[in-house]
C-alpha cells in the first residue's frame, strides 16, 4: 500500500482523504530488473506464483489431492487479488469484487466450495439448497436514481415509454432463449467456466463484434435498455457495449443459470469485506506455505525450474528451484518474467474505488440498499458496506463507490488515474454522487481512495475465443492460471483457472 494523507478544509470542515492501491511501485521493477543477487535458495515440488483466487484455488486443489510439497509467492503483502478489503473502526469494506452469484448447478466444484465453507449447509427434504442467509443480501437489495427519485431493481420503470417497455420484455425474452440454448454436443452456448461453453461457428461469431452493434443489428434502440446493458458490462467487465463482444454482453445475462435454487435464485453471496470473505476460506491451504512481498523476477528451465523472487521486506533475492511452476499471474506480468510475448489481444481495465465514511445521519429516513446505482452515472454507483451487518447501525455509514474507467485506451487511462491527485479523485467521486445526494458533502467524515491500474481483464472482440495460446505449458514445467485467460474476471472463472492448471501440473 501506498498511502498519502491530507486534510481538506472546506466550509470549516476537515476531511480525512487518503489513497491506497496495488504496490505498482514495486511490479514496475519488473521492467528494470535492477535486483540484488540470491542470497538464499528455497526447494519445493511446486511454486505457485501469485497469490490471487487463481493461485489460492490450485493450492486448494493440491491439498484436497494429498500433494504437500507446494509453496506460493505473493507480490502484495497479503493475498487474495482482487478479492481483498480493508477495515475502519465503523467497518470492514471490499477493495475489489463484493459479491458472489448463486452458481448454476452444473457447478459441482464452485458449489463443494461453498459446502466446505459452511455457506451451502446440505438439501432439505425437497432437494432445496439449505443456504445461509446471514450471507446473502438482505432486503433492500438493489435501488436505481431515476428521474430524481428512487426506485426497487436497477432495471428503469417509472416513467418510460411503451416503446422502451416493449424493447426489455423483447430483449429479456432473447436472453432467456440464450440462458438454455445448447449445441449439437449438448454443451450450453454460454456456461461457466467460459471453457465449458460451446466452440460452434456460430457462438465464436458473437466473439468477433461489439455488443453495440449485435444491439443495433437487432433493433434496441432503447435509450434505458441501452444504459442498462452499458451499465452491466462496466460493472462485471469494466468496459461498456461500445469494447466488450457481443458475446461477452450476452454471456451476462445467459451464462448463470438460475437452476440451483428456486428460492434464493434472485440473491448473491456478501459480505461487509466482498469478497475477501471467501479468499479467507482457503487460508488453511496456504498455512505455512505463503511468502508474501515477494517479486518473482526471473525464471529458467534446466532440469527443474529456477525462479528468482524479490524479497520486498528483507531487501534480499532468492532463488526457488522447483519441479513446475503455475504462474497465477496475469499476462502482462508473465511475459516480463518469461522475457516472452503471449499476451496477445489482452486488455486490463484500471479502476477507482472510494471508500467514504458518512455521518449517522446520512439519507435522513430512506433506507440504503446494498447496491445504490445512479442512472445516467459516470460510475456504478456505491455499495452499504454495513448492510449485512445484523446488529443495529448507530454509528456512521460507511459506503464504497465504484468507478470503471470504460475507454478505448485502458493503457492512457491507467496512467492519467495513477497521476490522479487527492482533490481530483474527490472531485470526480462527489460529482457523481452529488446527482442523487447533493448535500453529500455535508455528511463526509472521510473518504480512501483505491487505485487498480490493471483491475480486470476486458472480453473485448476475439478476446475469449482468441488466446488459447497463453494457457498453453512451456516444456511440461511451466503452467499459466489466471481469471484473464478466460476473458471474464469473475470469481467462478478465477476459482476453475487455478484447477484446471493445477491438474495439469500434477499429470
Amino acid at each position: 500500500m501506498l498511502p498519502f494523507l491530507q486534510y481538506c478544509e472546506k466550509k470549516g470542515k476537515s476531511w480525512l482523504l487518503k489513497i491506497t492501491g496495488t504496490n505498482h511501485v514495486l511490479g514496475h521493477r519488473l521492467w528494470a530488473k535492477d535486483f540484488p543477487k540470491p542470497t538464499e535458495e528455497i526447494h519445493t515440488k511446486f511454486l505457485i506464483v501469485g497469490g490471487g483466487i487463481s493461485g489460492l484455488s490450485a493450492c486448494r486443489f493440491l491439498s484436497q489431492h494429498n500433494e504437500s510439497d507446494y509453496q506460493l509467492l505473493e507480490m502484495e503483502n497479503h493475498t487474495g487479488g482482487n478479492s481483498s478489503n480493508g477495515q475502519n473502526k465503523f467497518s470492514k469494506f471490499p477493495l475489489g469484487a463484493h459479491y458472489l452469484p448463486l452458481p448454476s448447478k452444473e457447478n459441482e466444484e464452485i458449489i463443494d466450495f461453498l459446502k466446505e465453507s459452511k455457506i451451502y449447509q446440505g438439501d432439505d427434504d425437497n432437494g432445496e439448497p439449505i443456504l445461509d442467509e446471514y450471507q446473502m443480501t438482505f432486503p433492500q437489495q438493489e435501488r436505481l436514481f431515476f428521474k430524481n427519485a428512487w426506485q426497487n431493481d436497477v432495471v428503469p420503470q417509472k416513467g418510460i415509454s411503451k416503446q422502451s417497455q416493449k424493447e426489455f420484455e423483447r430483449f429479456f425474452s432473447m436472453m432467456d432463449g440464450f440462458r438454455d440454448r445448447k449445441d449439437s454436443s449438448g454443451r450450453y452456448y454460454f456456461a461457466i467456466p467460459v471453457g465449458d461453453s460451446s466452440k460452434e461457428d456460430e457462438a465464436q461469431q458473437l466473439d468477433k463484434i461489439v455488443f453495440k452493434d449485435w444491439l443495433s443489428q437487432h433493433n434496441f434502440t432503447s435509450e434505458e435498455l441501452l444504459w442498462l446493458l452499458d451499465y452491466s458490462c462496466r460493472d462485471d467487465y469494466g468496459l461498456g457495449i461500445k469494447y466488450v463482444s457481443a458475446w461477452a454482453g450476452i454471456h451476462y445475462f445467459a451464462g448463470r443459470k438460475n437452476n440451483w435454487s428456486k428460492k434464493y435464485k434472485d440473491q448473491v453471496f456478501t459480505w461487509p469485506e466482498g469478497n475477501a470473505r471467501l479468499a479467507s476460506h482457503f487460508s488453511r491451504y496456504i498455512e505455512g506455505k505463503s511468502l508474501t512481498g515477494h517479486l518473482v523476477f526471473e525464471t529458467k528451465i534446466t532440469e527443474k525450474v529456477e525462479v528468482l523472487s524479490f524479497d520486498n521486506i528483507q531487501k534480499k533475492t532468492k532463488k526457488i528451484v522447483a519441479d513446475k511452476v503455475l504462474f497465477a499471474t496475469p499476462q502482462f506480468v508473465n511475459e516480463r518474467i518469461l522475457n516472452k510475448k503471449r499476451t496477445g489481444n489482452f486488455n486490463y481495465v484500471p479502476w477507482l474505488l472510494t471508500t467514504i465514511t458518512l455521518k449517522n445521519e446520512f439519507g435522513g429516513d430512506e433506507e440504503l440498499a446494498w447496491d445504490n446505482v445512479i442512472y445516467g452515472s459516470d460510475g456504478l454507483g456505491y455499495i452499504y458496506d454495513q448492510h449485512q451487518n445484523v446488529e443495529q447501525i448507530m454509528g456512521e455509514k460507511v459506503i464504497t463507490y465504484y468507478k470503471s474507467f470504460s475507454t478505448a485506451n485502458c493503457k492512457k487511462a491507467r496512467k492519467d488515474l495513477y497521476a490522479l491527485q487527492e482533490n481530483q479523485l474527490k472531485k470526480i467521486v462527489l460529482d457523481d454522487l452529488k446527482k442523487a445526494h447533493p448535500l453529500i458533502e455535508d455528511f463526509i467524515l472521510d473518504m480512501q481512495f483505491h487505485k487498480i491500474g490493471h483491475a480486470m481483464i476486458a472480453p473485448v472482440p476475439n478476446q475469449v475465443f482468441g488466446n488459447s495460446e497463453a494457457k498453453q505449458p512451456i516444456d511440461g514445467k511451466i503452467f499459466f492460471a489466471h481469471s484473464d485467460l478466460s476473458g471474464i474476471s469473475i470469481f467462478e472463472e478465477a476459482f476453475y483457472q487455478g484447477i484446471r492448471a493445477a491438474k495439469e501440473m500434477v499429470n
